[in-house]
């Protein structure tokens, strides 16, 4: 299975790589390595076959990368739909925890009406409640928490 996206550590910085060698290191497709270069991969010159340094290449994918983050500030949860940081709707989260240390937010996105989900610590949580209004819901009890025997059970 091919990863979504390359893994620039992969790159020996002081190798020059040709375009084959750089499609079969992140097992993609030439066209896509070419399509780099004509959007900002430099290549060492103009002549064939086309070099592209290793430490170049590893430059253009980490700027990529970085390039399409955007950190959610305080009160924001990312929405997957939107691919974008959003407010809940309503300015209201649900956190239920899922260990003693991090649980998870929930909440509505106002622009699409899709389910916004965040990882949250309990150490960020008084800084997120400054900004949301968070229920907390109780966590899902485990089936070894429970009392009563499983139904499920072929034991005797």
């Amino acid at each position: 299975m091919r990863k979504r996206r390359p893994n620039n550590r992969l790159v020996k910085t002081h190798r020059n790589y040709t375009v084959e060698e750089i499609a079969r290191l992140f097992s993609i497709h030439k066209n896509t390595v070419r399509a780099w270069v004509k959007v900002g991969l430099p290549t060492s010159d103009q002549m064939r076959p086309m070099l592209i340094l290793g430490r170049d290449l590893r430059a253009y994918l980490q700027a990529r990368r970085t390039k399409n983050k955007q950190p959610c500030l305080p009160g924001e949860i990312y929405c997957v739909r939107c691919r974008a940081p959003k407010r809940p709707d309503g300015d209201m989260a649900d956190y239920t925890p899922i260990t003693e240390t991090f649980g998870k937010l929930e909440g509505i996105c106002p622009d699409c009406g899709g389910m916004l989900f965040q990882r949250a610590s309990m150490a960020k949580l008084a800084e997120i409640q400054r900004k949301l209004d968070i229920t907390f819901t109780e966590a899902p009890r485990h089936v070894n928490d429970s009392n009563e025997p499983s139904a499920n059970s072929d034991l005797g």
